[in-house]
């Protein structure tokens, strides 16, 4: 009776918990459909009349369209760059032993202590100075070099066997054979969770698009969403509607990688 009692309160605590991380969502959604909505008033679950025209407000107030084609365009060759880079950094740290590895490693993940607000002004230097300011590649530029992805990957490839390497070796293979055709596929779990992780920070970023990118047309989600907000009024149904239109992709993404995040968090050791 006692554990049925104990396994009763857990499940209870666990829905308890999940209404109350989805209730702002469930308002969010709600408001999105409720032309004229406020958030001055008590958060109302059931709409009343509802409509998709703060939808259409929404795309005809800003290029919405463009924004929603900017934020993915940014987001994938950020993330694709990622890959590409934290993946080859560590396999050299994982499978290629030089002096001071260790030491270069340590400093390159000190760097994850260091706040981006401090880089932004050194940053906005140096894209002015190579021209690109107001453009898609000056956004991206800054994105694509990833601490935290290094050391992810870095993790995962040290959980794969050196005999595997060795055999390779005899076989004749070089590093980038057994980078492409070994170590990459036993890491994708751990890919797939860089993916999820870099694809999520770069599509939420706010400031440096905010900065960097000037022309309304070349805007990102973030910075789109902001400048529906007005000093004195703000149409919450239209804001509203933006946040939904920004969080599907988020949602698709994790839903679909979703066991992969976990193998990957679980076999880099990740807590």
């Amino acid at each position: 009776m006692t554990k049925a009692i104990r396994t009763t309160s857990v499940y209870v605590l666990l829905i308890a918990g999940g209404l109350v991380m989805l209730f702002p969502f469930l308002w969010t959604v709600v408001t999105s459909i409720t032309p004229g909505a406020s958030l001055t008033v008590t958060p109302q679950l059931i709409p009343e009349n509802p409509s998709l025209e703060p939808y259409f407000q929404l795309f005809s107030s800003v290029p919405f369209a463009r924004v929603i084609v900017n934020s993915i365009l940014i987001a994938v060759v950020s993330t694709l760059l990622q890959l590409v880079t934290s993946s080859m950094a560590a396999y050299v740290f994982a499978r290629m032993p030089f002096p001071g590895r260790n030491l270069v490693f340590l400093l390159y993940l000190a760097t994850m202590m260091i706040p981006f607000q401090v880089l932004i002004v050194p940053l906005f230097a140096e894209m002015g100075t190579l021209g690109l300011i107001n453009t898609y590649l000056g956004a991206i530029l800054p994105t694509i070099a990833s601490a935290f992805g290094v050391f992810l990957l870095r993790q995962a490839m040290s959980t794969v066997p050196y005999d595997l390497d060795q055999a390779a070796t005899l076989d004749g293979a070089g590093h980038f054979r057994i980078f492409f055709q070994i170590m990459l596929p036993l890491i994708r779990p751990a890919l797939a969770t860089l993916a999820v992780f870099a694809f999520l920070n770069t599509w939420n970023s706010f400031l440096w698009p905010l900065i960097i990118l000037r022309d309304p047309l070349l805007q990102t989600l973030p910075v789109a969403l902001s400048s529906l907000q007005g000093q004195y009024s703000t149409q919450w149904d239209v804001l509203m509607a933006g946040s939904v239109i920004s969080i599907i992709p988020m949602f698709a993404l994790y839903v679909f990688a979703q066991k992969y995040i976990v193998q990957g968090v679980a076999g880099t050791g990740l807590k």
